[in-house]
């Protein structure tokens, strides 16, 4: 459990009423509109889906990935065994030998070389995320802890079992600028980390393309020469 897991149930009721404050307006020109136009979703389910990233599937994912060269390593090393043969036929047979063998593990675009790109885009991510909780549980710790939070705490309250009506229908002036603030650090926050997982994907996306396969050229396969072949 991480510092996000431990402020995940107060900071979502703290955003749960946040929510509700937002649902009522904001404030005209304040800096929350420009990043709730972006990312089309209120803070609270924003955080919801966030928690919901699973980082150490991502690690695993890299993990497994790379256990899949090994098959490739054995596949090259059968192929690399020699053949006691010659003539035309073997010097076909060799020309897609090689060119397998390069296809299987030489340079990126293999497909060891794409295998590899793989698990370094899975691990970037599950880096990406788990950077991006450990700020996030900042900024939502520094909200619980502020005297907006009081406030929004205070707006949202009602001594009625139908405190959510009662939150929604009656209008805090004061409140609404308190929530805008939370949500706008929140959001930012967010906004910043999907900044940057679409920088990763920028960066790994060439590396992720099929690998091409590319055959040899060889000469026109003449049947008037003979094929010697020797255990």
């Amino acid at each position: 459990m991480d510092p996000l897991d431990r402020l995940a149930e107060p900071g979502l009721d703290l955003l749960r009423r946040v929510d509700i404050l937002l649902a009522t307006g904001a404030p005209e020109g304040h800096r929350v509109w420009p990043l709730l136009r972006r990312m089309q979703v209120l803070p609270g389910a924003a955080v919801r889906s966030f928690l919901e990233l699973p980082a150490a599937a991502f690690s695993d994912a890299g993990r497994s990935v790379r256990q899949l060269a090994r098959g490739y390593d054995e596949a090259s090393a059968a192929l690399t065994e020699p053949v006691l043969w010659s003539g035309a036929a073997a010097t076909a047979f060799g020309e897609y030998r090689a060119a397998l063998l390069r296809h299987f593990d030489e340079g990126p675009e293999s497909l060891v070389g794409r295998l590899e790109s793989t698990a370094g885009y899975a691990d970037a991510i599950a880096e990406w995320i788990e950077g991006s909780r450990r700020t996030l549980a900042r900024t939502l710790a520094g909200a619980l802890g502020s005297t907006e939070a009081v406030a929004v705490v205070a707006a949202t309250s009602a001594p009625t079992a139908a405190s959510a009506q009662f939150a929604v229908s009656v209008p805090h002036p004061a409140a609404e600028v308190e929530a805008a603030e939370i949500a706008a650090r929140v959001l930012a926050v967010l906004s910043a980390a999907y900044d940057g997982v679409e920088t990763l994907l920028r960066h790994w996306g060439p590396n992720l393309a099929e690998s091409p396969w590319r055959s040899p050229v060889i000469e026109t396969p003449r049947y008037d020469t003979p094929t010697h072949v020797g255990w």
